[in-house]
């Protein structure tokens, strides 16, 4: 099981997506949860690697598994998602190729999309957070 902590970022009614380098998938900005380390812990963490900011305040949206896009079939995703304000404008880091914007829409017409991200878009939907 791959254990994760996410950010979910609203702006102007889209989620942001990070893109890494090589890659041609967009996922939720976070990452791994480190042995030892909390999803909150991993939470800051992973903001301040792939988005170069910190994080002001978060509340917890919930944890969402699914497969793990990218690996191998059965291989699931544990990953604990916040909303979160941060502490400046996101801006792609060195582990990170792109960030972008989307709407659910927008996201799920990608020709390839993360399972645990399209979950997020669609929680986010449902609390009239996001547009589609």
């Amino acid at each position: 099981m791959i254990r994760t902590a996410a950010v979910a970022h609203v702006r102007d009614r889209r989620l942001l997506q990070a893109r890494s380098a090589g890659k041609d998938v967009f996922y939720m900005a976070g990452g791994k949860i480190d042995p030892g380390e909390t999803p909150v812990e991993a939470l800051h963490r992973e903001v301040r690697e792939e988005l170069g900011v910190g994080v002001a305040a978060y509340r917890e949206l919930g944890v969402f598994e699914c497969q793990a896009f990218g690996h191998a079939p059965g291989t699931p995703l544990h990953m604990t998602c916040f909303t979160a304000d941060l502490t400046g404008d996101p801006r792609p880091t060195s582990e990170v190729a792109e960030l972008r914007y989307f709407t659910g829409g927008e996201y799920a017409a990608m020709e390839h999309v993360a399972p645990g991200s399209m979950l997020v878009f669609r929680r986010l939907h449902e609390l009239g957070l996001i547009d589609w």
